[in-house]
């Protein structure tokens, strides 16, 4: 899962931070978003697409990896 902020639509609502401050904080200077980390354990991606569909300026981005090659195919399980 890759999640990028747009800082030209963030409106600092702070919606982010409240529900992923491990990974969301707001700048001191201007209070817009910026990304604590860039990579993302499995555990934290249903609350990273919560804080993409909550923000109100639509400055949060995620998109989610391609599924597996084996599973693009159609691979049976054996």
């Amino acid at each position: 899962m890759r999640v990028s902020v747009d800082r030209d639509r963030c409106c600092s609502s702070g919606m982010c931070v409240t529900n992923v401050p491990e990974v969301f904080d707001q700048d001191d200077d201007d209070s817009l978003v910026r990304l604590r980390q860039t990579t993302f354990r499995p555990d934290q991606f249903d609350d990273l697409r919560l804080a993409a569909q909550l923000c109100p300026g639509g400055a949060i981005t995620v998109v989610e990896d391609e599924p597996a090659a084996a599973e693009q195919a159609g691979a049976q399980p054996v």
